[in-house]
């Protein structure tokens, strides 16, 4: 995934964007970078990997060195950037959000055309950000160059210009699937992907861009350069695990959605007679409480945190780039409160299941210390789809999936043709998926949330979400 952050403004707003860009951390992983505009200096630039180490530690005194009345950051999963382009437009700081799946037909296409030269990267790829420049290039106007390249790509991405006169050019995906949030205070404008970002920076909402639109803005105004269209498939799976919990997307607030989430859930499980006797429900930490907290205030049992996830040292168990250390540090991370374990009867709700490997750890650490028995539910359907239009879940095959693997142990391949029934609770394939999963990784018991229940949390009509992941449906 990633987030970008940019403000165009009167007054010197490096530091601004620089806690701006750090507010989008839990986005992505891999890189980071800031770039800044002045008459004096004209375009500074900055990238950092920051897989071992947080933004903030590496662009602090970064950010203490650029100045502008102009900037713009990025926090990404993959390529480096922002990057700076010269081209007939001038020259501009660019960077994107989402993915490119079909980057490298694209890059192909590109060079057979000639004329087209990509910088080099480990492994032949291209950066997909300049793969859009690119794209941009081929037309006469900006926001034609940026519509080409919208509907050249198969994905979803979300594009953000840091123009030479200081204007900031912002561009939501064709469908709508990520959101871009546009703040406005009395010395100029903002754009973000995450909305808490600029509110705790004096910004208030301006407004929400619509599904392909093109915005300018400039410190005294903000200008369509391209309309765009209501309908929209933005993420649902951005509510339910991926946003943070201060976010606002579609007016429909994360922690709000989650809470709500959990209680649907716990009245689904009571009407079908499936809630099971346990001491407390927990949540899986971090995004996986909230919807505990709802499934506990539903069905009246007390809520606790039988572990604590150890932060202070290491925030994030995915950072070290070897897969055995990740583990490890994800098995040190995890304290028990043992009076809230031995002999207990809990039930956790996660915020998903996606390969389902940390989470029997989890549960494989919970049975050594002490639990009695351990019940499983997923605040969100079964992932039977790997995400083509984003990256949050990037993956080299679906089999890679849980279910996918479990379907085949199952029935063989067979079984891919009955995915919609092994979504179903209710159904017979459904439960032999449910208790395989049972199985194969210890749970006493384990449930999703439905597609149903999903789109009610969220309050937002189906139609207007992505839900591809769950269902496979466009």
């Amino acid at each position: 995934m990633g987030g970008f952050f940019g403000i165009t403004a009167n007054y010197d707003c490096v530091q601004d964007v620089f806690f701006g860009v750090d507010y989008h951390s839990h986005l992505g992983k891999a890189r980071a970078g800031m770039a800044a505009l002045n008459e004096q200096e004209g375009f500074q630039r900055e990238i950092h990997n920051i897989e071992n180490s947080p933004f903030h530690t590496k662009f602090d005194n970064i950010a203490g060195r650029m100045q502008g009345y102009a900037a713009i950051g990025c926090i990404c999963d993959q390529d480096p950037q922002p990057l700076l382009i010269r081209s007939k437009f001038g020259t501009y700081a660019i960077s994107i959000v989402g993915m490119i799946a079909n980057a490298k037909a694209l890059t192909d296409e590109l060079l057979s055309r000639g004329g087209a030269i990509f910088q080099g990267m480990s492994g032949g790829a291209v950066n997909s950000t300049e793969i859009l420049a690119t794209l941009i290039e081929e037309k006469e106007t900006l926001a034609e160059g940026i519509l080409h390249a919208q509907k050249s790509i198969e994905g979803a991405v979300s594009i953000l210009l840091l123009l030479e006169n200081g204007h900031i050019v912002c561009a939501r995906d064709k469908d709508g699937r990520l959101p871009v949030s546009v703040g406005k205070n009395e010395h100029g404008f903002c754009v973000s992907f995450e909305s808490f970002a600029y509110e705790k920076l004096g910004f208030e909402l301006y407004r929400e861009l619509e599904s392909g639109e093109i915005l300018e803005l400039s410190p005294t105004e903000a200008r369509v350069l391209s309309k765009g269209k209501k309908e929209k498939k933005i993420c649902a799976f951005l509510w339910t695990y991926y946003g943070y919990p201060t976010a606002t997307y579609e007016g429909v607030n994360v922690e709000m959605m989650r809470v709500k989430n959990g209680e649907i859930m716990a009245e689904s499980e009571e009407k079908n007679g499936t809630l099971p006797d346990v001491d407390y429900v927990c949540g899986v930490p971090d995004s996986g409480t909230p919807h505990a907290i709802g499934y506990a205030h539903r069905t009246g049992k007390p809520f606790a945190r039988p572990f604590i996830k150890y932060t202070p040292a290491w925030a994030r168990s995915f950072t070290p780039s070897n897969q055995k250390e990740r583990k490890k540090i994800a098995k040190m991370k995890q304290i028990p409160v043992h009076g809230l374990i031995q002999d207990k009867n809990l039930l956790f709700v996660d915020d998903s299941i996606v390969r389902g490997t940390q989470l029997s750890e989890t549960v494989d650490f919970l049975y050594r210390n002490g639990a009695k028995s351990v019940h499983i539910r997923s605040a969100c359907p079964p992932i039977m789809y790997g995400c083509k239009y984003l990256n949050f879940s990037p993956s080299t095959s679906e089999m890679d999936l849980l279910t996918r693997r479990v379907i085949v142990d199952i029935e063989g391949e067979e079984g891919f043709s009955h995915l919609e029934e092994y979504s179903d609770a209710t159904s017979e394939r459904g439960k032999r998926l449910r208790a395989a999963i049972c199985k194969k990784l210890h749970f006493d018991s384990l449930e999703f949330q439905s597609l149903e229940g999903v789109a009610k949390a969220i309050g937002i009509e189906p139609c207007q979400l992505c839900t591809y992941c769950w269902n496979g449906k466009e």
